[in-house]
């Protein structure tokens, strides 16, 4: 089923030749053109049978009353069912295969996590129940916290914001509270090259001047840069580590020493912790403030499953400001949530609070199951088996793809390789588009901005040797193609259901809703299905 292309070309899957099995991509008799709901069905006709009504509507209902039929497409029970699981089949999923989205952690979900998600209790608890019908959910939050906090050697967590970036606002927030509550007006904080592109933008919406770092050849943050910036307008530094060069940063003691001797607070984006959980606490390196993607370290559904979670752990110089509301354990055993009218109790200088309710359930549930079934050894082992991923990555590309900071040490997390070296007009986005035809989701590209044509490739722990050499041997085989010119990477993808579109056309002027098509009768306008 591994057809070729126009030039010949097929999917390699597992080396140069003929394909060696099947793949998500390889289908191709029945990956069919989908053709929208309202081109298979039009207005003007129902999928099902109603009888007009016998009787009229109750009192009071009758203004409700539609005055015309809805303007959808009329299809029946099976057409609708097709129409959506033949949509389902083009999707990508971590189920079909990796997603080696450098910095983004995306891996498998055990079916464990969603086993206890599912448990009564968990997955039906409402926020606005009495507290003393929850405790048993409010004690997972509790057994949660504790985990965050003995992992990363910190002295606090705040379970409540929703994702990463919401929880770099909160440890920003925390460290405006503290500043204020000195007496002290800062505005700058320095961001490293090497940060996560979150940490600039979240520096700017929290109402701070952001000033970059340079980066080292090595890949890492400039010490001597940062210390000449440190003064009395600094109000911490955003550092990313590991960084998204894929490299840990050994003077990050030495770093936050400078920045605490300064006057300012250490904010660590914690979205890489996958890479250390076990093996190193940042309190033990001068972290103040660190969020968590429990969707990254402990294997949350990560983007389409719903409310995330970013939990942000604290120091002590921190904690006092930490949002409400937040579970604590009282004298007599209960569990209860502190809010604003009892906060006086013992956090009276919480800076407000960021959502209206603590957290998501989901979240909390997975990420318990997930630390309780590895255990502390269990854990040590994730971070060491994407470690060694990642550098298998490395090693096994770095003579046909360079990589930039091969020579700084050991990869964390995550393998970055550049375009250069690639034959004249091809790029990071050909490889990337040729991977599609392989049957993998492309890795990042053009991201750290350090490195020019950016391929930041991250496998995670939880990839087999063999799965690891399958995308090893595809990565090669593209790599040879695009050095030695071969002009079909240029259309790729070839077997995916759309070619290669304009990709700034595409984000910029994107065409999400249908408008029917002028002087076809049944077909709605933009503005009778809702749009403006």
């Amino acid at each position: 089923m591994n057809a070729p292309n126009a030039s010949g070309w097929r999917p390699s899957m597992g080396g140069a030749g003929e394909a060696k099995f099947a793949t998500s991509s390889g289908d191709y008799g029945l990956m069919l053109e989908e053709a929208l709901s309202f081109e298979l069905g039009s207005a003007d006709k129902c999928g099902v049978d109603i009888d007009e009504p016998s009787r009229a509507p109750a009192a009071g209902l009758s203004k409700f009353l539609r005055k015309s039929a809805p303007a959808l497409p009329g299809l029946t029970e099976p057409e609708t069912v097709r129409h959506y699981t033949r949509l389902s089949r083009q999707n990508y999923a971590i189920d079909l295969g990796p997603f080696p989205l450098g910095s983004c952690t995306m891996k498998h979900n055990p079916r464990l996590n969603e086993k206890m998600a599912r448990l009564p209790g968990f997955a039906d608890v409402h926020p606005m129940q009495p507290q003393t019908t929850v405790q048993g959910a409010l004690e997972v939050i509790e057994q949660l916290a504790d985990w965050l906090i003995t992992l990363t050697g910190m002295a606090s967590v705040a379970m409540s914001p929703k994702a990463g970036a919401h929880g770099e606002l909160c440890g920003l927030l925390c460290i405006r509270a503290a500043l204020d509550a000195r007496g002290e007006t800062r505005d700058v904080v320095l961001v490293p090259e090497s940060a996560h592109g979150t940490n600039p933008a979240t520096a700017a919406f929290a109402g701070f001047k952001v000033e970059s770092i340079p980066a080292t050849l090595a890949g890492r943050v400039d010490v001597a840069a940062l210390k000449a910036k440190l003064g009395p307008n600094v109000a911490g530094v955003m550092i990313t580590n590991p960084n998204t060069c894929g490299l840990f940063e050994p003077d990050m003691r030495a770093i936050a020493d400078a920045v605490h001797a300064a006057g300012g607070y250490v904010y660590c984006d914690g979205a890489n912790f996958n890479a250390i959980v076990g093996k190193v606490r940042p309190g033990d390196l001068g972290v103040d403030a660190m969020h968590i993607n429990l969707h990254k370290t402990f294997s949350t559904p990560h983007g389409g499953g719903g409310p995330g979670a970013g939990p942000v752990v604290l120091s002590e110089a921190l904690a006092p400001f930490a949002p409400l509301p937040f579970v604590t354990r009282g004298s007599d055993g209960s569990i209860h949530l502190v809010e604003e009218e009892n906060a006086a109790e013992g956090h009276a200088q919480a800076f407000g609070r960021m959502v209206a309710f603590h957290g998501q359930m989901g979240m909390f549930t997975r990420a318990l199951t997930y630390i309780l079934s590895h255990g502390a050894d269990g854990l040590r082992t994730v971070a060491e088996d994407a470690v060694l991923n990642a550098n298998y990555v490395l090693r096994s590309c770095e003579d046909l793809l360079p990589a930039p900071f091969a020579d700084s040490g050991p990869c964390m997390h995550e393998a970055l390789f550049s375009d250069a070296g690639l034959a004249e007009g091809f790029s990071t986005l050909d490889i990337a588009k040729g991977l599609i035809d392989e049957g993998f989701h492309p890795m990042t590209v053009y991201f750290p901005l350090v490195v020019k044509g950016a391929m930041l490739v991250e496998p995670t722990e939880t990839e087999s040797k063999a799965g690891l050499d399958r995308f090893i041997a595809s990565l090669r085989s593209l790599a040879e193609r695009a050095k030695a010119g071969d002009e079909s990477l240029h259309s790729a993808p070839h077997f995916a259901p759309r070619r290669r579109l304009d990709e700034t056309l595409a984000a910029r002027k994107p065409v999400l809703v249908w408008q029917g098509e002028p002087g076809v009768p049944g077909t709605p306008s933009l503005s009778e299905i809702g749009g403006s």
